[in-house]
Parts: structure tokens; C-alpha cells; sequence
């Protein structure tokens, strides 16, 4: 059974949009997009190994889809002969090679090498994928399809890479459809920049009780 993660870059106010660029996502008026890049640090780059650190495919909404597929495919023909670092290298063979996963309503135009259509019942498709092998499913982005999934409770683990900044509008993780249900950290680290990364498992449902004084 694969585990479902979603690895997110998330603002103090629950953004998602746009982390890695200005030009990224611009939709609804959004102008802060690069947030992330003043934060940026060794602490953060050895937490996004861990998530990236075990065979994976990826599950994609269509602008997060979009987004990564005009930016991977070319990056090691853009890069050949920089001096960019080996495990980026790494990173982006593996980002290209492994299936993704997208929510899409134009499945002819994933072009994308290993793209495949989550078709129209996506539920029952990823609840199909997540029984197909051991290989971990990662959702990045996609802000609709995160909605969906933890509507669903279809999500097993939540990696928040968490800046210190609130953006006040942009696309945000969680949503009122978010279905109610407990996480454990198992993992916190803050960044030398002041990011809180931390990695949370699903540990049921939630608790509730009185606070006597």
C-alpha cells in the first residue's frame, strides 16, 4: 500500500500559491509569488530529501502539472555545464522519470513523459493507485486536488515546510471541506532562516475533552 504524502511550502497563513516564483502562479491577483526564496537553507534542502528520499510518483493538479512540466523536462540540457549541484541533477532525473498523476479535464495534452489521466472518478482512481504498489505518492501543489483528498481523508502524511510570513490572500491547503481527523509530528526541525519543518502522520480521529482549570 503506498503512503500518500503531501509536501507542501506553506505560509503562516496557510498559502501554498506560487513559493517559487514571481511569474509561477499569478491567478486571482496573487503578487507574492517567490515568497519562499529569503528562506531557503541546508536545514530546509535536508528536510525535502527525506520526502523525496524514497521512490515515489507524484499526483498533480493541472496548473501545479503545468507549472513543473514547463520547467523539468529542459533542465538538464538548460544546466549542462553550470555548476549545479549533483543531487539536483539527481532530483530532476527522478522528477521526470517517475508517473504523474494529474487531474485533468484535457488528458491529450499531458505531454509530459510518464503522464497519465486520473480520468473522471479521481477518487476511486488514487484509491486504486495507492493499492497498486509500495512506492509513496507525493501531492505537491495542487492546492484543489489537496482539498479533495483531505476531504476524502485520503491523505497519510502532511510534510509542512513552513515560512515565517503571512501573505493575506493566495491559495491555501486547507479549506471548510477538510474532512476533521488528528496528526502527530514526527519529525520538527526550525531552519536556520526561521522555517518550521515538520513532518505529521495521521493518528485518527480527534479527541476532544473539557480543560479543567
Amino acid at each position: 500500500m503506498r503512503k500518500l504524502i503531501a509536501v507542501e511550502f506553506i505560509s503562516l497563513d496557510g498559502v501554498i500559491q506560487a513559493p517559487g516564483g514571481p511569474e509561477e502562479d499569478t491567478s486571482n491577483g496573487f503578487t507574492f509569488g517567490g515568497w519562499l526564496a529569503p528562506y531557503g537553507d541546508k536545514s530546509l534542502m535536508e528536510a525535502l530529501k527525506i520526502s523525496y528520499g524514497s521512490p515515489y510518483d507524484l499526483l498533480l493538479g493541472r496548473n501545479t502539472y503545468n507549472i513543473f512540466a514547463n520547467y523539468w523536462p529542459g533542465f538538464e540540457e538548460a544546466n549542462k555545464g553550470k555548476p549545479v549541484d549533483e543531487s539536483t541533477i539527481n532530483f530532476a532525473k527522478d522528477f521526470n522519470a517517475c508517473t504523474k498523476y494529474v487531474a485533468t479535464h484535457s488528458p491529450k495534452t499531458l505531454n509530459w513523459k510518464n503522464s497519465e489521466s486520473l480520468g473522471d472518478n479521481i477518487i476511486q482512481k488514487i484509491e486504486d493507485i495507492k493499492k497498486s504498489n509500495n512506492k509513496n505518492l507525493l501531492v505537491v501543489g495542487s492546492s484543489n486536488l489537496v482539498h479533495t483528498l483531505l476531504a476524502h481523508n485520503l491523505i497519510d502524511e502532511l510534510h509542512l515546510y513552513m515560512a515565517p510570513v503571512i501573505l493575506g490572500k493566495g491559495k491555501r491547503l486547507f479549506d471548510d471541506t477538510s474532512k476533521a481527523s488528528a496528526f502527530k509530528v514526527v519529525r520538527s526541525v526550525i531552519s536556520e532562516t526561521g522555517m518550521s519543518l515538520i513532518h505529521y502522520v495521521r493518528e485518527g480521529e480527534v479527541r476532544t475533552a473539557s480543560i479543567e482549570e
